[in-house]
């Protein structure tokens, strides 16, 4: 009896002790949510250069399809190696590969190792999208440098690249 009272009292000291939900609190974690600020500052470079790439004739393509073009090597790659770069499955690589191939920006052929796959190469479209990001982001990168400055920008994206390559290691 006396054992479970203490273990009764117990609980309601820790039940007291719990804090309330606090909105001020969460408000001042939500500023600095790593998560968050990595969000935003994509969804504000695609936000920014959709239009440009609008602009300049590639209406049908979306900044997440960077992930297929920007990794596809001079000798081709492979639907399964783009998939694990880009971190998605195969068949969503296949979909965007499909996509891709029907406006021309990538074409495949038969994988002379292995004819149950395809070798995934740029086309002349493709490799004109590519030079035209890297215009677009040129622009980005000026207006993120004239935030915080330039070797700031650099630091930051040393940091990024250390922190990436880290756990690209770590996952493999």
């Amino acid at each position: 009896m006396i054992g479970s009272l203490i273990v009764v009292r117990f609980s309601l000291i820790v039940e007291k002790a719990k804090k309330e939900f606090d909105f001020a609190e969460l408000r001042a974690i939500r500023q600095r949510a790593v998560g968050r600020l990595f969000w935003q500052l994509k969804r504000y470079i695609d936000n920014h250069m959709e239009p440009q790439l609008n602009n300049l004739g590639y209406a049908d393509f979306k900044m997440s399809y960077m992930m297929v073009i920007s990794n596809i090597e001079e000798q081709g790659t492979t639907n399964n190696e783009l998939a694990k770069r880009a971190n998605v499955t195969k068949q969503m690589m296949s979909k965007m590969v499909s996509l891709l191939e029907k406006e021309k920006y990538i074409y495949t052929t038969k994988n002379p190792d292995d004819s149950r796959s395809s070798v995934i190469f740029l086309d002349d479209r493709g490799k004109d999208l590519l030079m035209d990001v890297r215009q677009c982001i040129d622009k980005v990168r000026v207006k993120l440098d004239g935030i915080v400055g330039h070797d700031r920008m650099e630091a930051f994206i040393s940091t990024m690249v250390e922190l990436v390559t880290a756990l690209g290691r770590e996952e493999q």
